[in-house]
């Protein structure tokens, strides 16, 4: 059993790393293309077919670069198809949710206060709602509103932020995250592997066959790639945000994610206007920062909402946690909800370390961790995973007093 889980715990880790290797390719290349795309020159020396050129200059070298809106007269020798970085990227993250959150559905997939189903039944809602995604994005971008492209866009974020809302109907707060950045990058893959590179090909096809491409390929092809280029920045996010429980952990997760999306189409917005070289939007990071700022303000649940007390954003000596009067009581509970996993021999099962190593013991353990306590367990209920120790909202407003007191008898 412990050989297994050590195993297994390494094969996570590699899932990882190549899902990282993929998406910086992915991600790189399509923000290359987007760029040089947007920077182009037309200029009266072009030849025939050619839409505008550029000139770059990259390791001590000069690139010339040409682009065809359709298709060149002839076909070169050779062609360079960027399609692989795509697909790899989300094998290895579809391998990485097998993984991680099919392999421990119990843990990191299914909480059960939010809705009790089996393993079985939360895999299949899983890769249901993966694939209903694509059929419904794919649908709309073939009905009478994809002539529209921003009026298409906008019910794209209407039907993404619905899905937002959904998954956390469905999941915990964690996979529901990961779940709407899973979804959003089958969509964007999807482009490329059932659209954009089959409509080339149509057209390397035509060419080869002596026959004039229709252009209608190519700019079906170029909407889906302008899907591609908004969703990027909100599926990094959403992929880094199981690190960070105050962006998943409250009730408003899903109106963080729907705040994440706009945060995404503010930023490429600049990066695409500058790249065009149509001036610099200083606008977009003002409003990016503002809706940033809203995003911390919704993750601490603030009294105006929810009747909580707004939390201190402090970082006291630790020392202090272990005098305060509510420390005992924190103490039994820790003990109780936590130490099966955080703890020198875990007794979970499937548990072979504690988890990033920390163990949640003695005094002077829980008073380290006292802050991560007060976010992981107290202001969000990323711990424990799928609250599968039963912890009670009277508990988590315990670790939120016990934090706050400390850090109040510290200011004074």
């Amino acid at each position: 059993m412990y050989e297994y889980a050590i195993a297994w715990e390494w094969l996570a880790f590699a899932a990882r790393w190549f899902h990282v290797i993929t998406a910086i390719a992915w991600i790189g290349s399509s923000f290359y293309f987007i760029a040089l795309d947007l920077g182009l020159v037309k200029r009266p020396h072009l030849p025939p077919g050619a839409y505008g050129e550029e000139w770059q200059v990259h390791g001590g070298g000069f690139y010339h670069i040409q682009k065809y809106l359709v298709a060149p007269a002839q076909m070169p020798e050779h062609l360079t198809w960027f399609k692989y970085e795509s697909y790899f990227t989300w094998i290895s993250g579809f391998l990485m949710l097998c993984i991680v959150y099919y392999g421990g559905a119990d843990l990191f997939l299914i909480d059960r206060h939010v809705l009790d189903i089996s393993p079985s039944v939360a895999i299949l809602i899983s890769l249901g709602s993966l694939a209903l995604g694509w059929v419904v994005y794919d649908l709309l971008c073939k009905s009478p509103l994809g002539r529209n492209t921003w009026g298409l866009m906008a019910v794209l974020y209407i039907v993404l932020v619905f899905m937002a809302w959904g998954y956390t109907q469905l999941f915990t707060g964690r996979a529901a995250f990961l779940h709407l950045g899973a979804l959003t990058a089958t969509i964007m893959s999807a482009n490329v592997f059932m659209i954009i590179i089959p409509n080339q090909k149509i057209v390397v096809a035509d060419l080869i066959a002596g026959r004039v491409p229709d252009p209608k390929y190519g700019q079906v092809a170029k909407q889906r790639s302008l899907h591609n280029n908004y969703l990027t920045l909100p599926v990094i996010f959403f992929m880094l945000s199981n690190h960070y429980p105050l962006s998943f952990g409250t009730q408003f997760s899903w109106v963080i994610a729907a705040l994440v999306f706009l945060m995404g189409v503010t930023i490429r917005h600049w990066f695409n206007t500058t790249h065009a070289r149509k001036g610099r939007p200083t606008w977009t990071w003002i409003v990016t920062v503002i809706l940033f700022i809203l995003i911390m303000w919704l993750s601490t649940v603030p009294k105006l909402l929810t009747g909580e007390t707004d939390a201190a954003a402090v970082a006291p000596a630790f020392q202090q946690f272990a005098g305060d009067p509510h420390f005992p009581a924190v103490k039994q509970l820790v003990s109780t909800r936590c130490s099966m996993c955080h703890a020198a021999e875990p007794v979970y099962e499937g548990i072979v370390r504690p988890p990033n190593g920390v163990m949640l013991e003695n005094d002077a353990e829980i008073a380290a961790h006292a802050r991560e306590i007060y976010i992981q367990a107290g202001r969000s209920h990323a711990m424990p995973p799928g609250n599968i120790t039963d912890i009670t909202p009277d508990e988590r407003k315990l670790l939120v007093a016990w934090f706050e007191s400390a850090v109040e008898g510290k200011k004074q």
